[in-house]
């Protein structure tokens, strides 16, 4: 499948070097203007474009791979509809249930398939806990909480992840990957509050949010861009009738109530290293491997639904940013 890369820079490398180990995957072209494009264009000697039109007229292209600031993600995926390519785009796709309503309806009336990259989905540690949850091994999930905690990232192109306007700011920036992680294991949560939030110098720098179910589950969330040179932390644990479930960061352990306490193998036997800060990793290639499989049968993706997609935004656009 030939892929046409749109931003190559920080993550668009990360996508590059992936798609060069997925069988069947071949980068064709890329589509950007900033120096770092022209640089990696002129590395990986592949023939940059100024739009996705001029792009796909030259080359034979099947899926347009859109890595840039979240904004411009509804034009870009418009003018790859238009020009009848699938599209994957990371996430948010857009930031307001609108847009992403229009991405997916101009989708629909190409005849092609819109996948949002949320890479927390093929995690290692994801697959293990949607797994316990649908087996019921460990009986119902009755509580959980999710932690996303960073130092603010003030090394954006521009500083645009500082832009309200252009990123949605923490919720839709950082938090977007636990909510997403959250509905596509419990479902849509049937009430949302915001239990906690913190500022400083004008910018909302801290959530806790509070989901609850009807059926009893109640499941908090919590992220924050501090002002602090602390380390990016990302943990959960997930309490059910019969044990805790809990990622430390780095292992998941489940500990029963009869005293047993299994440490589950979540190793990675894929490490490919990347162009972004994160450890060499196999999540982008099953994830972008998946998006490929689902585009050559036209198919949505069964891990990051179009439903799953508009929920999590319409929490996000509750939240203040």
């Amino acid at each position: 499948m030939n892929v046409l890369l749109v931003g190559p820079g920080g993550m668009g490398s990360t996508h590059y070097h992936n798609y060069l180990e997925i069988p069947g995957a071949r980068v064709a072209a890329l589509v950007g203007a900033s120096p770092a494009d022209r640089e990696n264009a002129e590395k990986w000697q592949l023939p940059l474009y100024g739009t996705i039109a001029e792009a796909a007229k030259a080359h034979e292209i099947d899926i347009a791979d859109i890595c840039v600031p979240t904004y411009l993600h509804e034009p870009l995926a418009l003018q790859a509809f238009a020009c009848g390519l699938h599209v994957i785009t990371e996430k948010p796709c857009a930031l307001s249930v609108r847009s992403a309503e229009n991405m997916f309806r101009a989708a629909e009336q190409a005849g092609k398939q819109l996948y949002v990259a949320q890479v927390v989905q093929f995690m290692k540690e994801t697959e293990l806990i949607r797994e316990i949850v649908r087996d019921g091994r460990y009986g119902r999930p009755l509580d959980g909480f999710f932690e996303r905690l960073s130092a603010r990232p003030a090394w954006s192109q521009g500083n645009w992840l500082m832009d309200r306007e252009k990123s949605g700011l923490l919720p839709f920036d950082l938090h977007i990957h636990d909510l997403d992680l959250i509905v596509s294991l419990f479902g849509k949560p049937d009430r949302v509050e915001l239990a906690a939030a913190g500022e400083n110098g004008g910018l909302r720098d801290h959530l806790r949010v509070n989901y609850a179910w009807d059926r009893g589950l109640t499941v908090c969330g919590e992220a924050a861009w501090f002002n602090a040179c602390m380390p990016f932390t990302a943990r959960w644990r997930v309490y059910f009738e019969r044990a805790m479930v809990v990622y430390d960061g780095a292992n998941v352990t489940a500990y029963e109530a009869d005293g047993k306490v299994t440490r589950f193998d979540t190793s990675d036997p894929v490490q490919i290293a990347g162009g972004v800060n994160l450890p060499a990793n196999g999540w982008f290639y099953r994830e972008l491997g998946h998006f490929l499989a689902c585009a050559g049968k036209n198919e949505p993706s069964p891990l990051v639904p179009k439903e799953q997609v508009l929920a999590v935004l319409s929490a996000l656009e509750a939240m203040p940013s």
